[in-house]
């Protein structure tokens, strides 16, 4: 996708909300919160992406979806019918997205990092899970989900019971069980970091946006080329704005 962006307009990133945990009181005003956020940028915004794990688990039956949220879907509803371009990475939470957002809300939606031109600036987005080398357990875990004999094994479950099981499973996430945030261990132990420069051997990239490490991280790649990792609402609520000729990382203090 090329993009030609005005001088008085921007794009902004944001990732890993995950709704739901740890509790509904706290999910309520992190999503109040979001809604808020959501009603700044959107005097400036050209497009807004969202980069995967909103929701800490998704799941579109036939006829239901989770109950909840319903803060965040009207706000998304109210820009899209006012035309503002939304875009929906799905997460390791969220991977069960199906067309329910495109319907409703007219929403894309990207299973696979996406790149994206913007003035002449080349970026690959996405959110960040399963990429690299390594990590060959989890890679099972998510083709095996991604799959259409587990989506239709699950849909086979009543709501109730699908849900329920969801909701016990993201209580052992690790965003759910951390009383506090990830940590920083050294950029040879940023494995999209090191994603990244394998990649930038072979294809320039002048930035590279993911979510999923939960860290707000702005870390150099090669020669005219970062990392952003865009963090997480639970404790950061960070965010990324690109401009015309350059990209930074935030944090939303909400009034």
């Amino acid at each position: 996708m090329q993009i030609d962006l005005p001088i008085e307009k921007k794009i902004y990133f944001a990732s890993d909300f995950h709704l739901g945990v740890p509790d509904y009181d706290s999910s309520l005003q992190r999503e109040k919160k979001l809604v808020t956020w959501l009603d700044q940028v959107k005097h400036d915004a050209h497009s807004i992406y969202l980069l995967g794990d909103i929701f800490d688990f998704w799941f579109e039956y036939k006829h239901a979806i989770p109950k909840g949220f319903i803060r965040l879907q009207g706000k998304l509803a109210e820009l899209r019918d006012q035309g503002l371009p939304i875009y929906f990475f799905t997460g390791n939470h969220d991977m069960w997205m199906f067309d329910y957002f495109k319907q409703e809300m007219g929403i894309v939606i990207y299973r696979e990092p996406q790149e994206l031109v913007v003035n002449g600036m080349k970026l690959l987005i996405g959110h960040g899970d399963g990429l690299g080398d390594g990590d060959f357990t989890y890679k099972l875990l998510k083709n095996f989900f991604n799959s259409s004999i587990c989506q239709w094994l699950f849909a086979r479950l009543h709501p109730n019971l699908g849900i329920w099981i969801a909701k016990i499973w993201s209580r052992q996430s690790r965003i759910s069980n951390n009383a506090r945030e990830e940590k920083f261990n050294g950029e040879e132990n940023e494995f999209l970091l090191e994603y990244c420069k394998q990649l930038e051997k072979k294809t320039h990239h002048d930035f590279y946006v993911f979510g999923h490490r939960h860290l707000p991280l702005d870390l150099k790649v090669g020669e005219g080329s970062r990392y952003i990792n865009l963090g997480e609402w639970v404790h950061f609520n960070t965010y990324a704005v690109l401009t015309g000729d350059s990209m930074e990382l935030k944090t939303f203090e909400s009034k």
